[in-house]
């Protein structure tokens, strides 16, 4: 297939499909007499791979290491089970997020300033209890400077 039938067929933008090749991700087998890029039936599953990882969170750098060179994949269980570890937690913060949400939207204390249940999620967040590791990481450095200026 050339490039325009996998662009059209995976509905991946032909420029997207040429950064995939610089990045290493895919490869065509050959160019036509006009220089087009032409791959191999397997490229659909490579781009589905890709897709899939994208939607897990994987880098581009990430799913390439499941790329073998002939296209196979390469499953790398061990990256697979700590995304998944990542997405669990993430997915228990935004149910606590969602729940502290609804309480105080629907708070019966005349202030949510005397609300216990809103001022533990307060606290929570300055905290950095509601974001993820990476997100905790980067507002620390904010959080230790707000603590030391006051």
């Amino acid at each position: 297939m050339d490039i325009a039938e996998v662009a059209r067929r995976s509905g991946v933008a032909a420029s997207t499909l040429r950064y995939y090749e610089r990045r290493g991700l895919i490869a065509p087998i050959e160019r036509e007499t006009a220089g087009r890029r032409r791959y191999p039936p397997g490229v659909m599953n490579q781009l589905a791979l890709i897709a899939l990882g994208q939607a897990a969170g994987l880098s581009l750098d990430e799913i390439r290491t499941m790329v073998l060179p002939n296209g196979e994949a390469s499953v790398d269980r061990a990256l697979l089970a700590a995304k998944a570890d990542e997405i669990d937690a993430q997915a228990l913060r935004l149910r606590a997020m969602s729940r502290g949400l609804r309480h105080a939207a629907a708070c019966p204390a005349p202030s949510h300033a005397q609300c216990p249940t809103f001022q533990r999620l307060l606290k929570a967040a300055a905290a950095g209890a509601l974001t993820g590791p990476r997100e905790a990481d980067a507002a620390a450095p904010a959080r230790r400077a707000r603590g030391s200026a006051a």
